[in-house]
């Protein structure tokens, strides 16, 4: 009984986190995308002001038992202009990493702009848009990491599916060779898994999660420039690579 209790506590913990995010996007950002003119000014404070919120969360799920988390290699998230890629076992992935991310950017599909509830956020913060333009969205996140914004990017482009098996796209390592932009690549486990792909939100696992995140050193890209000696096949040969460095990192059991 007592089990049954502390468990649906962790799924109304999820559940009031899920609730903040969609208040924040309904009532706080519409009002600075009023109040505040100028561009670069308003997109500066609302990344900080989601960098905050999403900390809050992430701390109020844990305080309530929702899971547990350590993250190492921090300290390489302080600079600016970064190209980071991660691994996407859970729905949280990305609050995860934009409440630690100096600067967080990250690309946010078009639909998103015409959603009630995120547009006034996205629109405030200024995020890559995804229109679907390859060339031209490649340009905007090379832009984007050159203006001093760190870009968080899930090059699986989903969340991998539960017991299958890491697909990269192409889409990041083109960023990266392109703009010649070294990736800082993170690492996320999830044990046991919840949020994954498929799974209903409301579904937690009978024991609090453990979430390690990894912040891995810098993975320098003109090496496969200088090999091929053409983008083409530096963007293929990255992403063989970066397929096989995420795949390697998986533990031997599910990650959802």
């Amino acid at each position: 009984m007592l089990n049954s209790v502390v468990r649906w506590w962790r799924v109304f913990g999820t559940g009031v986190s899920f609730v903040a995010v969609g208040v924040g996007g309904v009532f706080v950002f519409p009002v600075l995308n009023i109040v505040i003119q100028k561009p670069q000014l308003r997109s500066a404070l609302a990344r900080h002001v989601i960098s905050f919120s999403f900390r809050c969360i992430v701390g109020l799920m844990r305080i309530m038992g929702v899971f547990r988390y350590e993250i190492t290699g921090l300290e390489r998230l302080e600079r600016n202009g970064l190209l980071i890629l991660a691994n996407h076992p859970t729905l949280i992935d990305i609050v995860f990493l934009m409440a630690f991310v100096k600067g967080a950017d990250c690309i946010v599909k078009s639909g998103l702009w015409r959603n009630p509830f995120t547009h006034s956020t996205v629109r405030a913060a200024a995020y890559v848009r995804n229109d679907d333009h390859g060339v031209q969205l490649i340009e905007d996140c090379v832009a984007a990491i050159r203006r001093g914004g760190n870009l968080i990017i899930f090059p699986e482009g989903t969340r991998t599916p539960n017991n299958g098996p890491i697909v990269l796209k192409r889409g990041a390592a083109n960023i990266a060779v392109r703009g010649l932009c070294n990736i800082t690549p993170v690492l996320i486990r999830c044990v046991p898994p919840m949020l994954a792909k498929g799974q209903k939100w409301w579904r937690l696992p009978h024991h609090p999660s453990r979430f390690t995140i990894a912040v891995k050193e810098d993975i320098d890209v003109q090496p496969f420039i200088t090999r091929t000696g053409s983008e083409l096949l530096a963007v293929r040969h990255l992403t063989d690579y970066l397929q096989d460095y995420f795949t390697k990192e998986q533990p031997s059991h599910a990650i959802g």
